[in-house]
């Protein structure tokens, strides 16, 4: 079996972006005329920026063996053939993985809330749902919302296989509806986890907010939130989604019902309170 430090996997955070800029800057140093100060110093920030995300998987706690191998197959998965073979309702790619350190900050702040009912908005291939899972209570209970039918049933898959998988319930739908409903059905989730459709994540928000869904004392937890770079980039270097972060922030900064913190923890993890 491949391992994962085999399969390349495209930078898609702030830091990974910069590691390959500055990677291309040391390259274009090493063929041209500068001098020696600016090239130790280029050299030296790259060095610098490169060693962090390393460093930082190294001193956290491994995943579980269910976490890599659901990690494993996830990268393993040929994403863009799906494209050929069926209509998908959104691009899928191996990026979308949360990944160990956000993995294991998710268990973290499961444990630290003490939350016994999760509900995750945008689930992929279930590595995150999974990995909360893992620190609830035996009679914990997660409901993953997941718009795709095939990686719902690839997440599943991976679910039999961990002694913590009976813990989450998939729903399959638009996360919209499927919100509504619950918040029709009266339920009421200690921790919301959204990674799913940027352009909607106002309206995630919006409906948590304004309606029970959210206990009063729960917390959010929201995932790419620095997406790139792009929040905080010039308006010309904003995608459709880097846009629609930009102003998700902004709301959340405005927004008196609450208090939040923006965590650069890999793509962005910010984590919100209602007062």
């Amino acid at each position: 079996m491949m391992s994962t430090t085999e399969i390349a996997v495209r930078p898609v955070t702030p830091l990974g972006i910069l590691v390959e800029q500055l990677e291309n800057i040391v390259k274009m140093t090493d063929d041209a005329a500068v001098s020696k100060p600016l090239a130790t110093a280029i050299k030296e920030a790259y060095a610098l920026a490169a060693g962090l995300d390393p460093y930082l998987e190294e001193a956290t706690t491994p995943d579980s063996a269910p976490l890599q191998a659901l990690t494993q197959k996830t990268l393993e998965e040929d994403w863009s053939k799906l494209f050929d073979d069926r209509e998908t309702v959104r691009q899928l790619e191996r990026e979308m993985l949360s990944g160990h350190l956000e993995g294991q900050a998710l268990k973290m702040f499961v444990r630290m809330t003490r939350a016994q009912r999760i509900l995750e908005v945008g689930m992929f291939t279930g590595y995150s749902a999974l990995a909360m899972a893992e620190a609830l209570p035996d009679d914990g209970r997660l409901v993953a919302c997941e718009v795709d039918d095939y990686v719902s049933n690839f997440a599943r898959s991976c679910f039999e296989k961990s002694p913590h998988g009976s813990k989450i319930e998939v729903k399959v739908g638009p996360a919209l509806e499927t919100l509504q409903q619950l918040a029709e059905a009266g339920e009421s989730f200690d921790l919301v986890f959204i990674d799913a459709d940027k352009t909607e994540y106002v309206d995630y928000f919006r409906t948590l907010i304004e309606t029970d869904l959210l206990a009063a004392d729960g917390f959010i937890l929201v995932d790419n939130t620095l997406l790139q770079g792009q929040p905080y980039l010039p308006v010309d270097r904003q995608t459709k989604n880097g846009a629609a972060i930009a102003q998700f922030n902004r709301l959340v900064a405005e927004d008196p019902r609450v208090e939040q913190v923006l965590l650069p923890v890999r793509d962005g993890l910010s984590i919100i309170r209602r007062k």
